[in-house]
């Protein structure tokens, strides 16, 4: 079952979504092969701390965060990546490592990568190993208001996509 105050924040505001099923996995790109979802339209949540107080970085499953390029965006001094002691206690209603990019539930800054937002769905953790909610990511951003910038490191190429 999905995060209970994620699923009632999409059904107040009216939020066509599909929650996906899938084997148990602890990565975004196992899940989105559980899935059988494109590994670029699964989004992982990485818990960064800007000058030391936590937000969410948000990126395509197969990509890797570009720490300096976050801090750069974010007009931050330093950037570091969150220990699971250090985020685990801001959801409680979540498994570890699988909270949902919805960093507006959680009193935290979203810094969502371009390449999710011109998609034109976005799947990610529902809040457990074993579920997926996918949804219009035009909906995901009128939610959530996150940051779009090139969070990502370059790939050298993108096949596949």
């Amino acid at each position: 079952m999905p995060a209970q105050r994620l699923k009632q924040y999409l059904d107040a505001n009216s939020v066509a979504y599909s929650l996906i099923p899938h084997s148990f996995t602890y990565t975004a790109q196992q899940a989105a092969a559980s899935a059988h979802v494109k590994g670029w339209e699964v989004a992982k949540t990485v818990m960064v701390k800007l000058d030391g107080k936590m937000a969410m970085a948000v990126l395509p499953a197969p990509e890797k965060l570009n720490l300096e390029g976050l801090r750069v965006i974010a007009g931050a001094r330093t950037v570091q990546l969150a220990t699971e002691s250090e985020f685990s206690n801001h959801f409680p209603e979540c498994e570890l490592g699988a909270m949902p990019p919805f960093g507006n539930l959680y009193g935290m800054p979203v810094f969502v990568d371009e390449a999710l937002a011109r998609d034109e769905h976005i799947a990610f953790n529902a809040g457990t190993h074993t579920e997926l909610i996918r949804m219009p990511y035009a909906d995901f951003a009128r939610l959530v208001k996150p940051t779009e910038a090139a969070v990502a490191l370059p790939l050298a190429t993108a096949a596949g996509r």
